[in-house]
């Protein structure tokens, strides 16, 4: 079950006229999706949907979700904004009606989950994609506590079980042949939320 403080915080985050984490996609992302063939992609706690957004103007099939309705209110927003539209479901993954080998692409972008969760939505999530499918990954790394303590401004979760290393990641998705995994230090500019040096694992993993 969702906790509710967890629910509550991101419903208070993205409740505000302004954009959370702004309106343009995700650099890692952009850069992923342009060298792939438009098919369909699902994208999990996707938040006020700006990734959502910019794939489906990409000529991308897009499906996303999150916990919060406030999100998916923005998401649309932004979607009617641009002249288009997204399937945006609201709930926890084992409620929705994803099914098997659904996507060709599942792309994770800062999708913190609590810790003790965290795995068994990642596992969940690997049933959802084909296999020739690919995993685009980009989230902030345990030693990223470090970058926090010195700008709090760059965001991110406080707690080190919410945050990712590149043995969870190997962990997470064994069945996988990785194109790229590292953690790597970059400079964020995403919205009120994401601002500074921060440091984060990427991923790219196609589905064996």
């Amino acid at each position: 079950m969702t906790d509710n403080t967890w629910l509550s915080r991101w419903d208070e985050r993205y409740s505000s006229k302004k954009f959370a984490y702004g309106t343009e996609p995700n650099n890692y992302l952009r850069e992923q999706l342009s060298q792939l063939q438009p098919g369909k992609i699902l994208f999990p706690a996707e938040g006020e949907g700006r990734n959502a957004v910019f794939a489906v103007t990409q000529g991308w099939q897009v499906s996303a979700f999150d916990i919060s309705e406030q999100g998916r209110q923005k998401a649309l927003q932004l979607a009617e904004q641009n002249g288009v539209t997204i399937d945006y479901q609201v709930g926890e993954l084992q409620t929705l009606d994803y099914h098997k080998e659904q996507f060709d692409v599942i792309a994770l972008i800062y999708a913190h989950f609590p810790g003790d969760i965290k795995s068994s939505i990642h596992q969940m999530l690997d049933q959802y994609l084909r296999k020739g499918g690919f995993i685009i990954f980009e989230a902030f790394s345990k030693k990223h506590l470090e970058y926090i303590a010195k700008n709090e401004k760059v965001g991110g979760p406080k707690d080190i079980e919410s945050l990712f290393s590149i043995e969870e990641i190997k962990a997470d998705f064994p069945g996988y042949s990785i194109i790229e995994l590292q953690e790597t230090e970059i400079e964020l500019q995403e919205g009120l939320f994401h601002n500074g040096t921060g440091s984060v694992i990427r991923f790219v993993g196609q589905k064996q």
